[in-house]
């Protein structure tokens, strides 16, 4: 393919160019907006057959929730308290380095109450008191497994398909094969939330970069202190006409470089550039929380009130959602306690909870939740066995199993899937790995995850890699 064709030799090549594409673009206004997959060859595939979720909010809590603690009930752990974990079950596991020098691995039973809740009857943390009421519409997974024991080539993997950096992300993917519902926001926005744990992980662009992808197709960070996006407001104070006026010639100037030099990431500026200008209004208008009634805020509580919360980030995921953004993940940091689990883990919890549980019943009342897959996922699990000493115990790192739920978007609501073993250590009934848990979410979407590739450096990339198998058990 000649990169360097000019548009004038483009249309002089089909007298029918200009009449075929304003045709498209009135049977489908977004064809041409900014987000639109920029590859022909991906233009117009997918998705491959009726999507049961148009958009994704993926709840990712960076540090690795305590699936012992939280998700996964075992009654078996009364009786082993206290107990050395059998060598027959870690069988042979390598260990980090904070663990591997322990002489014992005393099992710790959750100091928790779990019960049953709903028609369903899930079994929940007391920990959980407000997810607690929504567990009907829920899935949990708890045979969840990983390959990396290590946070930073986890929550990489987890985000990417690929331990190492410099794949795409998720929700990258999405963005390039689906594009946007809406030209006035990106389709792929993050959110973080206010850490307040001193141990917390760190988070990276690169986690919602677009990796070898067009940069178009990268997560957009909104903040939670002053313009959402920085330079949402013009410091120059010229008036729109004028901003107008400035990007038409800038996009004149990009159009003759990238004739002379076909370089496609210039036509990916060109739309940043369009969408910073569209949303220089419809961002304000978002961030708008006056317009919400005050039962909103009573459903989501009053820490929703409070920009860059996890409750206000969950509203925001809501009202995002609303307006046609693909992709919006929210990033809640904290989770990675090494010790003194009784002290740390329930303030994430109380973080946490209301928010996510109003976000599935909002979303339910509005007629949203069937069309939006709700994601709540850490990067791997912790440990049975106590870090440390028992009485101020931490749990370690474990790739091997740990829980999820999903909501929502064509996954089965008020159910469990797979089993861990007595000992919460080894996946027993339906392993569900990571590439597994991708190609599902890519189904929901519409999507063939063995068909979603991009060609680089000679080979056909896709976020499953070469692996992947869509979990249809928990799929209406």
């Amino acid at each position: 393919m000649n990169l360097d064709i000019t548009r004038r030799h483009f249309f002089g090549r089909s007298s029918t160019g200009l009449g075929t594409m304003a045709l498209a673009s009135l049977l489908n206004p977004n064809l041409l907006s900014g987000d639109q997959p920029a590859n022909p060859a991906v233009a117009g595939k997918f998705p491959n057959f009726a999507p049961k979720a148009k958009r994704v909010i993926y709840l990712l809590q960076s540090g690795a929730p305590s699936q012992v603690d939280l998700l996964d009930y075992k009654p078996s752990l009364e009786k082993l308290h206290l107990t050395d974990l059998p060598d027959s079950v870690r069988g042979g596991q390598r260990l980090t380095g904070m663990t591997a020098g322990q002489k014992t691995f005393p099992v710790v039973k959750s100091p928790w109450a779990f019960r049953q809740h709903g028609q369903s009857g899930t079994w929940m943390s007391d920990l959980f008191p407000h997810l607690s009421k929504v567990v009907d519409d829920i899935c949990v997974v708890k045979s969840m497994h990983t390959e990396a024991i290590n946070h930073d080539p986890a929550i990489t993997f987890f985000q990417s398909g690929h331990q190492q950096p410099g794949r795409p992300s998720i929700g990258a993917w999405l963005s390039y094969g689906l594009g946007s519902e809406t030209e006035n926001l990106p389709a792929f926005v993050v959110l973080l939330t206010k850490n307040t744990f001193h141990q917390a992980q760190p988070l990276y662009d690169r986690l919602w970069g677009s990796g070898f992808l067009p940069s178009q197709y990268q997560g957009v960070k909104f903040r939670s202190q002053g313009d959402p996006v920085l330079y949402l407001n013009d410091p120059t104070n010229r008036d729109a006409a004028a901003r107008r006026g400035m990007l038409d010639r800038l996009e004149k100037l990009n159009q003759l470089r990238f004739q002379q030099t076909g370089d496609p990431e210039i036509n990916a500026r060109i739309a940043q550039y369009e969408m910073a200008y569209r949303m220089q209004t419809s961002v304000p208008e978002l961030a708008d929380f006056s317009d919400e009634p005050e039962s909103t805020f009573e459903l989501y509580g009053d820490e929703a009130k409070q920009p860059g919360s996890h409750a206000a980030n969950c509203l925001m995921a809501r009202r995002m959602a609303e307006r046609g953004v693909r992709f919006i993940q929210v990033f809640h940091r904290g989770w990675d306690h090494h010790s003194n689990v009784n002290k740390y883990l329930p303030n994430l919890c109380r973080e946490t909870d209301q928010g996510s549980a109003a976000l599935i019943a909002d979303l339910k009342q509005r007629g949203m939740l069937e069309d939006t897959l709700v994601v709540w996922a850490g990067e791997f699990g912790r440990t049975v066995y106590a870090q440390g000493r028992p009485e101020t115990f931490g749990r370690d790192h474990h790739p091997r199993c740990f829980s999820i739920w999903m909501a929502g978007g064509g996954v089965k609501p008020g159910i469990s899937y797979g089993q861990t073993d007595d000992f919460c250590y080894n996946v027993v009934e339906n392993p569900v790995h990571v590439h597994d848990f991708h190609a599902t979410m890519l189904h929901c979407m519409g999507i063939d995850h063995e068909k979603l590739t991009h060609r680089f450096q000679g080979r056909d990339y896709r976020l499953t890699d070469v692996h992947g198998h869509v979990v249809k058990d928990i799929l209406v």
